[in-house]
């Protein structure tokens, strides 16, 4: 794989911090200066300011992300999710929860997890409870459930229920950019409250908005094997 990713999937430091000390001529694979998109293996020898990359223990975050906080690793982002959560160590969001919305997110320094739960093909699911500008009708329901056309796709079939007169339950496999928002949209609805409050096994319960816990062994377990 190439350098930067290894790097993050090791928990180091994002894919673009690796760029930089590649810039800076930082880092050393197998005695030679590492350049740039540079592909290397598990095996070789990599320094980082002439010291061997250091092993990291592997963290494992739910947060129940706020309002107005943005899921990105770049510091330079206004309200970025690093500098709100303020961790010691190096950690990234699996996947987004866009900024108008709340609710659970993944965080973490394993980058072969990440992938795996990011992978689409692995139909992972996700819920949400979603509040519209009005109400609406079992049509509604029916239709968001079998599949809408966005960004010229259809969505996968998902699970919807009804909560109240404004508000549903929305069970996802996929994860397009603003998908829900989108879905809705072609129905005439606009979301005015969205709150992801599961991911596979992970649920949002017990834990207070813009709090965080870590995950348990049996968790990340479960999450390896889902």
């Amino acid at each position: 794989m190439r350098i930067n990713k290894l790097l993050s999937n090791h928990g180091i430091c994002s894919r673009t911090y690796a760029n930089r000390l590649i810039q800076e001529k930082r880092i050393i694979v197998n005695g030679h200066l590492c350049i740039q998109g540079q592909w290397v293996e598990e095996e070789d020898i990599i320094l980082i300011d002439n010291e061997p990359i250091p092993v990291k223990d592997k963290v494992y975050i739910a947060l129940n992300k706020p309002v107005g906080i943005t899921c990105t690793a770049e510091k330079s982002v206004e309200s970025n999710i690093i500098s709100f959560m303020n961790y010691p160590e190096y950690i990234f969001p699996v996947g987004r929860l866009d900024k108008a919305s709340q609710g659970l997110i993944l965080m973490t320094n394993d980058g072969d997890l990440a992938n795996k739960i990011l992978e689409s093909e692995n139909q992972h699911e996700k819920e949400y409870i979603v509040t519209v500008n009005k109400p609406f009708d079992e049509c509604f329901i029916k239709g968001m459930s079998e599949g809408v056309q966005i960004c010229s796709v259809i969505t996968r079939a998902c699970k919807v229920s009804k909560v109240s007169a404004d508000t549903f339950r929305i069970i996802l496999t996929q994860g397009l950019n603003k998908q829900i928002r989108r879905m809705c949209g072609a129905f005439g609805y606009k979301v005015v409250r969205l709150e992801r409050t599961r991911i596979i096994n992970i649920k949002i319960e017990g834990i207070d908005n813009g709090e965080w816990r870590h995950l348990t062994e049996k968790e990340v377990m479960e999450l390896r094997n889902g």
